[in-house]
């Protein structure tokens, strides 16, 4: 019996929510309209990539495209496809999912071949699902009565195990069986069994015959005599099955499960029962799909209220920073090692203390230690401690920040600047958890979690033999990558806001915010350092600033030397203008005035050391006071 062919969803691109059965030898995907799956996106290679089908296996080749192929989001050249694997070839996202054919693997009684006189259906030939005229006879129309009873209970259920509730009951009263089941997996567990006296029963064995066939060639079944037409299963003799009736419930091209009848009574159904079950299980499909996604839905959206609700300090409300928040959520769930990368500044640490605060290890220690701020010899007795005598001016034992930690989380910062050696023994604590202090020979257990943050590319460091290929793929188990300030320009004010708050609280000083000018010039600037850079910005213009609102002159020079970028933004015409107009007012001060910068502060009523500021950020050279 050859196995079901598998199935490709489309879950994102063009063809979205749409479906393909891998019943060729070899399947294509590509640009050109020969292929099985014509792709038309100009990242896609005209013969792209092919599934390859070896029985039961499934196999994923890229055929030298220009964009490569991805599984599960690696580039990928030849590989065996399982359950659930996604596929990405250009803008368009696929699913592997194997046919359902484990319900034919089940824990089923195993029977003879189909009898001769067994009735097979298939949907397509189905009366109740085509638009062929049905006559008015009243079964017809006590049929057709119950498929409407049935479609609107099954309708108003949400989850799918209301749903398999309300299909069992419907179809035992509409069709005069005395067991319904529902069959979903492979497992016992995976099967929903009604009985008409006694309620809902735990699974038990049904026909291997029956549910193989409906399963491998999608058709629906009866057969009023099993007992006669098969070879008898203990099972189905021990409760008296005569009669059984069976139908996949499809949806979209996909085997959801079997629906499926006995009776004791022989002759218990007809082909019109046959029918009838077809029908309901088309309609339960379609309504148990709707189920699933509803149920898919809500598990995301839970999931995304948790990772909403991830603890941590960082601000932003970007797309890049929902990223890191997300990634945050994902990581402290585990207790795998996570390696954070970004420029200098990005606020890595945070990320790090984030992953600690919503983790298990939240109400242990978190210790952070500066590879780069500790000289070696002194870094290797911080990590991993030493016993009395170990070396000159050792005149105690001292336990090391690892062995500290016992129970949380350990934080190394700038891990690139880790010297050969360190990085040796560290890769020791990750391999077998367990350490030696300096100078000691016993092992010490750990148990710890390590975050490892970087701002240098450890893979390229790894290959020039600057630091250890092993150490970093060690390292490299869950990454986070914390974006540069100027890829999330939209959380500048934000973070500007933020720091003038806090540090107005600090000087003791009210302030309303940031002028719009002030916050344009913070937005096109670029932040080589990124969130500190900025922070130490907001700092100074609190400290130094003498108006309730922080201005552009009280920002750091460097800001302000954009005048051509200044003259690209909106509003940058009325942003010169301002200029000027300040520069005309303090040259008519500083006329009044005799050139005394002194006196000109005066009578405009500011502070000497601002107005010196306000006529270096005006590009005003200094002038002299006339005699």
């Amino acid at each position: 019996m050859n196995p079901a062919p598998a199935i490709l969803e489309v879950l994102e691109g063009p063809d979205e929510g749409t479906s393909l059965t891998l019943s060729e030898a070899e399947t294509s995907i590509g640009r050109e309209p020969g292929n099985h799956l014509v792709l038309l996106d100009s990242g896609v290679s005209r013969r792209h990539c092919v599934i390859r089908r070896n029985d039961a296996v499934y196999t994923l080749a890229d055929l030298g495209s220009r964009n490569a192929t991805l599984l599960n989001g690696k580039r990928v050249t030849e590989s065996i496809l399982a359950n659930g694997d996604e596929i990405q070839v250009g803008k368009t996202k696929l699913r592997f999912r194997p046919a359902p054919s484990g319900l034919t693997q089940t824990a089923l009684d195993a029977t003879a071949g189909l009898g001769k006189s067994s009735v097979i259906l298939r949907s397509g030939e189905a009366r109740y699902l085509s638009e062929v005229a049905l006559p008015a006879d009243p079964r017809t129309v006590r049929d057709l009565n119950a498929i409407l009873r049935i479609s609107r209970a099954i309708q108003s259920e949400r989850t799918a195990a209301g749903l398999h509730r309300q299909i069992l009951k419907s179809i035992l009263e509409a069709s005069g069986a005395c067991r319904a089941a529902i069959l979903l997996g492979e497992t016992p567990e995976d099967t929903i069994m009604l009985d008409r006296d006694a309620g809902f029963l735990a699974p038990e064995r049904l026909s291997r015959t029956v549910i193989g066939y409906v399963t491998e060639h999608r058709v629906a079944i009866l057969t009023n005599d099993i007992a006669e037409e098969f070879e008898a299963a203990e099972s189905l003799i021990a409760r008296q099955v005569r009669a059984v009736a069976a139908a996949p419930m499809e949806a979209f091209q996909r085997l959801l499960g079997v629906l499926y009848l006995e009776s004791p009574k022989p002759g218990a159904f007809d082909e019109k029962v046959l029918e009838l079950v077809t029908a309901v299980a088309g309609i339960a499909a379609l309504a148990l799909d709707n189920a699933n996604r509803i149920d898919s839905l809500a598990e995301e959206n839970q999931r995304l209220l948790e990772e909403i609700q991830v603890n941590h300090d960082m601000i932003g409300q970007s797309a890049a920073m929902k990223q890191v928040v997300e990634a945050v959520g994902r990581a402290a769930r585990t207790d795998a090692t996570v390696l954070i990368t970004g420029e200098s500044g990005t606020g890595k640490e945070l990320v790090a203390r984030a992953v600690h605060r919503n983790s298990d290890r939240s109400a242990m220690p978190f210790i952070a230690i500066n590879c780069a701020a500790i000289p070696e010899n002194l870094l290797e007795s911080e990590l991993f401690g030493h016993e009395r005598g170990a070396f000159t001016g050792a005149v105690a034992q001292k336990k090391g920040k690892l062995e500290v930690a016992a129970g949380g989380t350990v934080f190394l910062d700038e891990i690139g600047e880790m010297a050969p050696l360190l990085q040796g023994k560290l890769l020791r604590v990750l391999q077998e958890r367990e350490m030696e202090r300096v100078g000691g020979t016993k092992p010490i257990k750990l148990d710890i979690r390590l975050i490892a943050a970087t701002n240098r590319d450890l893979r390229e460091e790894s290959k020039a033999n600057r630091f250890r290929a092993d150490l970093y793929y060690r390292l490299n188990v869950v990454a986070v990558r914390v974006p540069a300030l100027r890829d999330r320009r939209e959380d500048i004010p934000l973070l500007a806001a933020y720091f003038a708050d806090r540090f107005a609280g600090t000087v003791k000083r009210r302030i309303r915010g940031l002028s719009r000018a002030a916050l344009s010039a913070l937005v096109r600037y670029e932040w080589p350092g990124n969130v500190r850079e900025l922070e130490n910005a907001i700092e100074r213009a609190v400290v130094m600033g003498s108006s309730d609102q922080i201005l552009p002159e009280d920002l750091p020079e460097t800001l302000l030397e954009q005048p051509a970028a200044a003259q690209e933004e909106e509003g940058g015409r009325l942003y010169e203008s301002l200029r000027e107009a300040k520069r005309q007012i303090i040259e008519k001060a500083l006329a009044e005035a005799g050139g005394s910068q002194a006196q000109a502060a005066a009578l405009l009523g500011v502070h000497p050391n601002h107005l010196s500021r306000l006529m270096r950020t005006l590009e005003m050279k200094k002038q002299t006071r006339r005699s």
